[in-house]
């Protein structure tokens, strides 16, 4: 290919360019559907109706020149209300048979052998009274509620195991003094073969008043110390009674917590 001067392209000079080439386009395919195509056109437009909600889209407008007449508009109306009429109709249960009119002749022939009068009375006569409603009012404009749901009425206390102690708890009480019992008869053998006996309790709180009264005797001369602390000696006599204290209450604690004691002869 060659440009020319003015810039148009050439072209080279060939034998196969003497003879014109006819210009062949290819066929196009076929466009493509699908087989489906017209099942879902049904499937669109199936359940709508046209003008059911929105109405005409061009709503058809009276001609001026004509005026109009009486009840002229009560037609469409009147076509809408049958058509819910109709549809409340199919939706609504089927309905009970007629009330029979007062010409129609009653069943004859029927009897029963039921005494109604006898039967009336014994009801009566069996029947139990209804028992009056507990209430309670509760302001000067006559307002009642019932008593026995509203928690003022005494319900409980009047049940027959009311007060009682439960089971769970006797029985719980019993192993223990039965735990207790067997690990007393254990330490008291135990220490009888080790040459320790249990302390009774005149002992022990014989013990505990003698304490507890050299405690006071301790305390009383802790209370006449001098107020003014200013030698070496008063402030070591005031700790040493304040240990003494502490040792007097340590004991008396420590046999006033335990029930239980053993001694080694």
């Amino acid at each position: 290919m060659v440009v020319g001067q003015n810039g148009a392209h050439q072209q080279e000079e060939s034998v196969y360019n003497l003879i014109p080439r006819v210009q062949v386009q290819a066929p196009k395919p076929p466009r493509y559907e699908s087989k489906f195509k017209s099942t879902v056109r049904e499937s669109f437009k199936d359940g709508k109706h046209e003008h059911r909600t929105m109405g005409y889209a061009d709503e058809p407008v009276p001609d001026p020149q004509q005026f109009l007449k009486k009840k002229q508009n009560e037609s469409k109306t009147m076509a809408s209300s049958v058509a819910k009429e109709t549809s409340s109709k199919k939706d609504s249960p089927q309905r009970k048979p007629p009330v029979p009119s007062i010409r129609d002749a009653p069943k004859m022939g029927t009897r029963t052998e039921k005494n109604f009068v006898q039967t009336n009375a014994l009801d009566v006569v069996m029947t139990v009274p209804k028992k009056p409603e507990r209430n309670v009012v509760d302001d000067r404009f006559g307002d009642k509620f019932p008593i026995d749901q509203s928690g003022l009425a005494p319900k409980y206390v009047f049940k027959k195991n009311f007060g009682e102690v439960p089971v769970y708890i006797k029985t719980r009480r019993d192993e223990m003094e039965k735990a207790k019992q067997e690990y007393q008869a254990y330490v008291s053998d135990y220490f009888r073969r080790g040459a320790m006996r249990e302390m009774d309790d005149n002992e022990r709180q014989t013990i505990i008043d003698g304490l507890k009264k050299q405690w006071e005797d301790v305390h009383h001369e802790y209370q006449t110390l001098s107020v003014i602390i200013d030698t070496i000696p008063k402030r070591q006599h005031k700790e040493r009674l304040e240990h003494q204290m502490q040792l007097l209450e340590k004991d008396i604690d420590l046999l006033e917590k335990h029930q239980v004691i053993y001694i080694a002869d």
